[in-house]
């Protein structure tokens, strides 16, 4: 099973022309963090996602 951890939380109310979520994402990803930008509708929010696969150990 795959499961989202949420990085960060951006308002779907920016400035026109203005992509907080992504480039918060971009950043994530150079720094080789496989980051993606979803959209919350309920929460009329951004959310900059790491999808994780539950079914993983540690150890």
């Amino acid at each position: 099973m795959t499961e989202a951890r949420v990085l960060e939380r951006f308002p779907a109310g920016g400035p026109r022309g203005s992509w907080p979520a992504e480039e918060f994402a971009a950043r994530r990803r150079e720094e080789g963090e496989p980051a993606q930008v979803v959209m919350d509708l309920r929460l009329d929010a951004f959310l900059v996602v790491v999808e994780q696969d539950s079914t993983q150990t540690d150890g």
